[in-house]
């Protein structure tokens, strides 16, 4: 299982399925990462986190813990 905290700089992926319960896949989905929604990684800081992404046009910083819950192909 592929998930988005294993994209690299420059990947373009696809949601497959959203993991986690409750509040956390709420807000996620809020952000407009739904299941076949197409994600661009576009910067991750230079610790590592958080990493910025390009969703449905307009760009989003997501943790790499929530970054985690996200499955991709």
């Amino acid at each position: 299982m592929k998930t988005l905290r294993d994209a690299k700089v420059g990947d373009t992926v696809t949601v497959v399925k959203l993991h986690g319960e409750g509040a956390i896949k709420r807000r996620i989905m809020d952000m407009g990462i739904t299941k076949g929604v197409e994600i661009h990684v576009r910067k991750v800081a230079p610790l590592g986190d958080p990493m910025e992404l390009t969703v449905r046009g307009y760009e989003l910083s997501l943790r790499r813990a929530d970054a985690e819950m996200v499955e991709v192909q």
